[in-house]
């Protein structure tokens, strides 16, 4: 395993962007989330990005449109921070692996690293127990891609079901499965994840917690008690860092985002925070074909924002 001092920096896992005079984000509306209502591109990122020691990134999807998806490949060709992007489909069409081929043959396909589809929104909670569901990820896994989950606690039964079902497929669970950290409850939450996590073929997200907490008064200890029962389900080997930026800034800032990430993963020692913030992303999205030369990052100190 890479010590610290040799970490080609962070990967953060999770993040979007979104130019609002392209596609409207329906997804944001009313005054709680009117400070997403704006464009925010690779260019606002960057900066912070870099500054907290990230060489590489994770493009996901907002929409369920199918025109985003070969929007972000092209950006991602264009990019030297985008090392992959989890796109969308409408995995219910039977012609879901003619979909996925054509993806991956147009600019920038090989950054075509995984599918999200929006179930968090879905009214049905078994929805990806569907036989068209399943079809479609059984395509998505016979493209060598992964899966992202994006679901609430409810739906978590659903998601080990289906992880069950297709065992070839990597199971993504994007932030931590979005437990109700505000009111403090853990169960039945922690039940399913220790549940989903039992399958070798799942992967977590430490991501999304703080705009799961209380927006104006969270705190580390409050992300405690979730932070570890991830870390104790899964492992650090499949669990990876990931900002949710820009949606984070509902609630935090990039940098404090990170920072609560290193203080809930200090416990660990240098090998499993390598895996954490670095490891766990790049082997699941195979992200070293993409990257066989990481960017130059300044080497590792005590004080420097790249240690992890």
């Amino acid at each position: 395993m890479t010590g610290p001092e040799t970490v080609p920096g962070i990967v953060d896992a999770h993040h979007h962007v979104w130019d609002l005079s392209v596609r409207d984000q329906d997804w944001i509306s009313g005054a709680e989330l009117a400070p997403l209502r704006r464009d925010f591109t690779l260019a606002d990122l960057a900066p912070q990005a870099r500054a907290a020691g990230v060489t590489a990134t994770v493009l996901v999807q907002t929409v369920t449109v199918p025109e985003e998806t070969p929007e972000f490949l092209a950006l991602a060709a264009d990019s030297d921070l985008v090392a992959g992007v989890v796109g969308w489909t409408d995995l219910t069409t039977p012609d879901v692996a003619e979909t996925l081929a054509g993806l991956r043959a147009g600019p920038g396909g090989e950054y075509l690293v995984g599918i999200r589809h929006q179930v968090q929104s879905e009214p049905d909670p078994r929805w990806l127990e569907r036989p068209d569901v399943l079809q479609g990820l059984s395509a998505v896994a016979e493209a060598g891609l992964v899966y992202d989950l994006v679901v609430k606690p409810h739906q978590l039964a659903a998601a080990v079901a289906a992880a069950e079902r297709l065992p070839g497929l990597t199971f993504v669970l994007d932030h931590i499965g979005k437990p109700p950290i505000a009111s403090g409850e853990l169960d039945p939450w922690a039940q399913q994840i220790r549940r989903l996590a039992a399958l070798p073929n799942t992967v977590c997200k430490l991501s999304g917690m703080v705009t799961e907490a209380d927006w104006g008064s969270w705190s580390v200890a409050a992300l405690t008690p979730y932070a570890d029962t991830v870390l104790d389900a899964f492992g650090p080997a499949r669990l990876m860092f990931g900002s949710d930026w820009p949606v984070c800034r509902l609630a935090a800032t990039y940098a404090e985002v990170l920072a609560a990430a290193r203080e809930l993963t200090a416990g660990l020692g240098p090998a499993e925070r390598h895996d954490v913030f670095t490891g766990t992303a790049a082997r699941t999205y195979d992200l070293s074909v993409r990257r066989p030369a990481p960017p130059r990052f300044p080497r590792c100190t005590t004080r420097s924002t790249a240690c992890t």
